[in-house]
């Protein structure tokens, strides 16, 4: 089935077709979101409520980018509130304490990927800490280039920024990982 196909049975509510769309994308956009948030529940809730948007949305998909693309802006956008408001709350915790639980600690995200073997654990530890340092946009352009190994295109189209305001970021990304990732650049 073609994209237009696709498109149209989503928006005809055809149970199938969204289905297959689940099945399609999940995975990517699991593994997109997990890169950002570095915790696996949240990742999963970002996933659940990107296809609920979706679903919900589908009519006002205006066919401005690939429907991939589309997905994974509306994935983005979910992965980054989580991630604010737990920087918030992380925030509110710090001034007041006794007025909040404490947060669940974050897991190592290096454990979760079956592709990095044992030896790397530590330096892969290192690097998704020190990616979750950087700002926002970097981490953001560092992800969907670096570690989803997306095209410069596909990301400026989800991040809406020209290739090159992309590449500086990816740049700068890199200089900053660098920086801090120092010790592990001389072993």
């Amino acid at each position: 089935m073609n994209e237009q196909e696709l498109i149209g049975r989503l928006r005809q509510g055809d149970e199938p077709a969204f289905r297959w769309l689940v099945d399609k994308f999940s995975s990517r956009i699991h593994n997109t979101v997990l890169n950002i948030l570095q915790d696996p529940d949240d990742a999963e809730d970002a996933l659940q409520e990107t296809f609920i948007q979706v679903y919900e949305s589908i009519d006002g998909f205006k066919g401005e980018s690939s429907l991939s693309t589309w997905v994974h802006k509306i994935a983005i956008r979910k992965a980054l509130e989580k991630l604010r408001k737990r920087k918030t709350r992380q925030s509110i915790q710090s001034f007041i304490p006794w007025w909040m639980p404490n947060e669940k600690q974050s897991v190592d995200i290096a454990s979760l990927n079956p592709g990095i073997a044992a030896e790397n654990k530590e330096k892969a530890t290192a690097l998704y800490k020190a990616i979750a340092q950087l700002p926002e946009k970097q981490q953001l352009a560092f992800t969907l280039i670096r570690l989803q190994g997306m095209k410069h295109e596909e990301a400026t189209e989800i991040m809406g920024l020209g290739i090159k305001a992309i590449e500086s970021l990816l740049s700068r990304a890199k200089e900053n990982l660098k920086k801090n990732l120092e010790k592990y650049y001389k072993s």
